[in-house]
């Protein structure tokens, strides 16, 4: 690429393309060396470069340019990486960097010409002695050429002005209508040290300087002056384009510009000798207050530069941001002003005479008028006639007015001290009356804060305050605002004598009946030095986070007591369960033993009705029931701690309290339940059936049970609805104990269970009516029916809202409302990881729920080993996995913030990549021929376990799989039997596995996860996990359960390296929020949340 000499760009057209605003930081960018590389293509006329910005990154230019007729360039067009694109601060900063290497260039062409060839340079400290040596050499060269020094000529002129309206009409403010000027333009100093214009202009300067040899740096500022001076859009025209005005600098730029050229050495001179030039720091317009001769006050209009006055007719303005003034001596100063000129600051210097103040109206002068002056311009009297008051503060005032009922209302004024008197103005500036008379705002904002530091809750604005809001802020925060500078107090009216009362309150907590069952009125009434307090008062003071609570007879008491502390959290509790508010009585329900124990530790006495104790008697009676001897219809030999659950069960029937049989899978839950109706048939005889509800498969379970080990028990099974059997349910049911159907024919025919009169209801298998929103769930929560009782060995499997779900339908009232309990329980257990939520959750459901853990209770069944086994992926299944992740991956982060919106394509991405972990082909049958490795280490282990005579139960949630696993066993010519939700013959199957020969019992984690009793198996193979915990446990204990003599074998298959692996992580930590609820303290997240699926995909 050609490379020249950087081009030199005419700086009125950089102005003309990026405006003056942006030249000027062009300009300060490139004075601060932002520009880091700059190159110039000759042929291609492109200028680039690279510009340090305001960001970390670097950005970059391109300035595509065009030659002028007098050799200069213009940009025809222009690029920038910045956010603004083009015509910015870094291409002006390119273009004029550009011009400084021009210069620079030329420069060094000169100095070439007459420079000598220097020897190579030593190294080390000789090298840098050397360079410090050459270079105070450098000066002597006797061929070198002085420079011509310049300097800036100052004239008051008489100029033409032709305007150029780009500029705004800010930037022309300030522009005078008189005809005199202070115009500037270069000049050199000539040999016999006379200044000369010497052809120099400021239209050509920059590049055309007549063979003189100039100072490098005093060039570069005489290049830049007229490109900042033609920002103002004005220019004029004598004769020639020598003069510039500095009356119309609107650049503030100009005072840099001028201590610049001092240090730079250029010289400011006067077109005649007379005139002398100085540059002072700084000018303050001020007023300067006399007295004539008759009394009047004026003032007069003045400048003040540097600490000299000098009288307004010899000033001018530059602009809006500084001054000069002509002396009768002929000596010009040039100073910026203290602060911006208003166009009436302009106005006042330039009126030429004093404004007139009459003697008889001094004062007001002094009290209204002077204050305000000062606020916006320094007044004072140079010759001391006209003595000025000193400006005080004002004073912030509140009024108090004490009311007859106790209540205190507050208004807030500013008073101003001036002179003899005293000025009110109201709190709130630009209300009404504030805009006549002076206002300090700053003095009244510091005092305001200063108020509202002290206020606290209180706001500082006119108030009514009430019950203990007037006695807090009468006791406690009038006493500091009085101690504060600037604020005064006055009261009206008088102040009550407030008292507080010291002494510990006693409590009296009763229950009354109420037409539910279910639900007493709770009474709660507090006892002060005598005084009954009502509760509704004390409960909103509680409940509104108040420490203190006033009384009718301006005596108050703290709330801030242990009895109060304890009393508010009982009383939230019961509110949310009864959902009460303050205008109703406050009700607590009979499953509510815990917290009605609490009360009464809280309260000196209570007073209960009848029926609350015999309901709630029952309840407390739990911690230690008596055993109740397992009755003789049971033909079974029950375990002692299954003896235990049936002395449990047995008690809430006789209680008529619901609960929940929670013991670990495998422990003989249904035994149990059946003890209990044999019991309650035995000992009070059945007016009416129990009716059991449980999942489709198991219902055959149920009745074999049931003639199994309670065959006294008349049983009906009901397999379809009246419409399709064309039997009533009270004609199938009659005489019957226990009436044994699905859930889905519970849910169908509904309102004819429903008519019936039942003795209990049985949910086995409950966690299907965990989801509060089905209609089955509501159903078991609207039947009527005295007792009811939960069978779940998972009563939690995914939160703690599933835990609700079963209590909201055998505990009514136990817990409050989901969006209550979620905000009480779920949220600061699983979301936050409280431990005291979570130990009041464990406390209000032990007396409703049994649970016992097979480690705990059954010793003697035989040890179960569980083993991860590992499975490394063939490479082509690796790579087809790969190709999928990076897919599923970019496509599910952008969804999962939104996980309500976009679950369903989620877990169809996550589901895809769980499959693709097995076997490729279950994705795209293109794969076919990709081998599993699962199915290798799968068959590995089988032939092994099948030789040495054991059997295995294979578990999988894709069917899809689990069939490619049965083409294998077929070509292995391996008995097996085979179990999912298609089965129509579900009973035949388990029954040809358990009494036949098949080594081998396929089934889907879904269809066999509850309900099977296959003790024949001793091998159990997982070969996907799943990141439910209960899922995987339901499917073991399937073979690890009473009646197991041989140790278990558990195998889960991972593939490495999957999303497998993510899997069991997650797997874990819901299996701790299970643990943390059930067993014991720890408290873990379980919520799939989009922070878990992002984790799922991580690689």
């Amino acid at each position: 690429m050609p490379i020249s000499s950087h081009p030199m760009v005419d700086v009125t057209d950089i102005i003309r393309i990026v405006g003056g605003a942006a030249f000027q930081r062009g300009q300060t960018y490139a004075k601060d060396g932002a520009v880091s590389s700059l190159a110039w293509d000759s042929d291609s006329k492109l200028l680039t470069g690279k510009v340090r910005g305001s960001a970390p990154n670097d950005y970059r230019t391109k300035l595509r340019l065009g030659v002028k007729g007098d050799g200069r360039f213009r940009p025809l067009e222009n690029f920038c990486s910045c956010p603004v694109g083009a015509d910015c601060k870094h291409v002006a900063a390119t273009a004029l960097q550009s011009n400084t290497e021009n210069l620079l260039a030329q420069h060094e062409r000169d100095l070439g010409a007459r420079s000598a060839p220097r020897p190579s340079a030593p190294e080390g400290w000789q090298a840098s002695l050397t360079d410090l040596l050459e270079a105070d050499d450098e000066p002597s060269t006797g061929s070198a050429a002085p420079l011509t020094p310049l300097g800036l000529q100052f004239e008051l002129r008489t100029p033409e002005v032709a305007v150029q309206r780009w500029g705004s009409a800010a930037e022309r403010q300030g522009q005078r209508t008189l005809n005199t000027r202070l115009g500037v333009r270069p000049v050199s100093q000539n040999g016999k040290g006379k200044w000369i214009k010497n052809n120099l202009s400021w239209g050509s300067i920059s590049y055309q300087t007549y063979g003189l040899k100039l100072d490098a740096d005093q060039h570069r500022w005489f290049s830049q002056f007229p490109a900042l001076h033609r920002g103002t859009g004005v220019n004029y025209f004598g004769n020639n384009d020598s003069w510039l005005y500095l009356d119309d600098f609107s650049n503030p730029l100009l005072w840099q510009l001028l201590d610049e050229a001092q240090r730079l050495g250029i010289a400011f001179v006067g077109s005649k000798k007379s005139v002398t030039i100085e540059l002072a720091t700084r000018a303050t317009l001020k007023l300067d207050a006399t007295r004539t001769e008759e009394g009047s006050l004026q003032l007069w209009p003045a400048l003040d530069v540097d600490g000299r006055r000098h009288p307004s007719d010899t000033a001018h303005v530059i602009s809006t941001h500084g001054v000069y003034t002509v002396a009768a001596d002929d000596t010009i100063t040039l100073a910026p002003t203290s602060r911006k000129l208003t166009p009436k600051d302009i106005e006042l210097l330039q009126r030429g005479r004093p404004v007139l103040v009459p003697e008889e109206e001094t004062s007001l002068f002094l009290q209204e008028y002077y204050p305000k002056l000062r606020q916006s311009i320094q007044v004072d009297s140079s010759d001391g006639s006209v003595e000025l008051p000193e400006i005080e503060p004002p004073v912030l005032v509140l009024t108090t007015a004490y009311g007859a009922d106790g209540s205190v209302s507050l208004e807030w004024n500013f008073d101003y001290p001036l002179g003899d008197t005293v000025q009110r103005r109201p709190f709130r500036r630009g209300g009404p009356g504030s805009e006549d008379g002076y206002r300090d705002a700053d003095a009244e904002d510091a005092i305001a804060s200063a108020a509202r530091h002290v206020l606290g809750p209180f706001a500082l604005k006119t108030l009514k305050l009430e019950d203990m809001q007037a006695v807090e802020f009468a006791e406690d925060v009038l006493p500091r605002l009085l101690e504060l500078d600037g604020v005064r107090i006055d009261v009206v009216g008088e102040k009550p004598d407030y008292r507080e009362l010291t002494e510990t309150p006693t409590l009296r907590i009763s229950t009354v009946e109420t037409d539910n069952r279910d639900w007493f009125d709770l009474g709660v009434m507090v006892t002060v030095s005598g005084r009954s307090i009502p509760f509704d008062s004390i409960f909103r003071a509680l409940a509104q986070g108040r420490k203190k609570l006033k009384l009718v007879d301006n005596t108050y008491l703290s709330l801030e007591q242990p009895v109060f502390d304890q009393l508010r959290d009982l009383i939230e509790e019961a509110r949310a369960l009864s959902e009460w508010d303050p205008e109703s009585s406050l009700q607590i329900s009979r499953y509510q033993a815990g917290l009605w124990a609490d009360f009464e530790d809280l309260a000196e006495e209570t007073e209960q009705a009848q029926s609350w104790r015999d309901a709630v008697s029952g309840l407390l009676e739990l911690k230690d029931v008596a055993p109740t001897p397992p009755p003789a219809g049971i033909v079974a030999e029950m375990r002692p701690y299954q003896a235990e659950g049936f002395s449990w069960l047995a008690f809430l029937w006789r209680h008529q309290l619901g609960g929940v049989l929670a013991d670990d899978m495998g422990l003989g839950k249904t035994l149990q339940a059946l003890a209990l109706m044999v019991y309650a048939k035995e000992s009070t005889g059945l007016a009416s059936p129990f009716l059991v509800v449980a999942p489709t498969s198991v219902v055959p379970n149920w009745s074999n049970e049931t003639h199994r080990f309670a065959p006294g028990l008349k049983v009906v099974s009901i397999s379809d609805t009246q419409g399709a059997s064309g039997l009533s349910i009270l004609d199938q049911v009659a005489d019957a104990d226990v009436v044994i159907t699905s859930y889905t024919l519970f849910r169908l025919d509904f309102p004819a269970y429903q008519a019936l009169s039942w003795s209990g209801l049985v949910l086995d298998e409950a966690q299907f009516v965990k989801n509060r929103a089905s209609k089955v769930h509501q159903a078991a929560k609207d039947f009527d029916a005295p007792f009811k009782l939960a069978i779940t060995g998972t009563p939690m499997e995914n939160n703690l809202m599933e835990l609700w779900s079963l209590f909201n339908i055998v505990a009514p009232g136990l817990f409050p409302s989901p969006r209550k309990f979620t905000e009480d329980y779920r949220t600061p257990i699983e979301k936050i990881g409280d431990n005291r939520p979570l130990v009041r959750l464990r406390k209000r459901i032990r007396p409703l729920m049994m649970r016992r853990t097979k480690e705990a209770v059954a010793s003697d069944l035989p040890p179960k080993q569980e083993q991860i086994l590992e499975v490394e992926l063939h490479p082509e299944h690796r790579h087809i996995y790969e190709t999928y992740l990076q897919r599923e991956r970019q496509k599910l982060l952008g969804l999962i913030e939104d996980m309500n919106r976009n679950r369903m394509i989620v877990f169809r991405s996550l589901t895809l990549l769980r499959m693709l972990s097995l076997d490729a082909s279950l994705v795209d049958p293109e794969h076919n021929g990709v081998p599993s490795a699962k199915l290798e280490v799968l068959f590995e282990n089988l032939d092994d376990i099948i030789a040495e005579g054991h059997r295995a139960l294979v578990f999988s949630q894709f069917t899809s799989y689990l069939k490619k696993a049965a083409e294998q066993l077929d070509a292995r010519g391996i008995e097996y039997a085979y179990l999912d939700g298609s089965t129509r013959s579900r009973g035949e199957v388990i029954d040809s596995f358990k009494d036949g020969k098949a080594p081998v019992f396929l089934i889907s984690l879904k269809a066999g996860g509850f309900g099977l009793n296959l003790t024949e198996a001793d091998y159990c193979f997982l070969l996907d996990p799943w990141w439910n915990p209960a899922s995987e446990a339901q499917a073991v204990d399937r073979t690890h359960r009473i009646g197991q003599t041989k140790n278990v074998m558990v195998y889960r298959m991972v593939s490495k390296g999957t999303i497998e692996e993510k899997v069991m992580k997650l797997k874990e930590q819901k299996a701790k929020l299970f643990t943390s609820v059930m067993d014991d303290d720890a408290v873990f997240s379980s919520a799939l949340t989009a922070e878990d699926i992002r984790g799922l995909l991580e690689a």
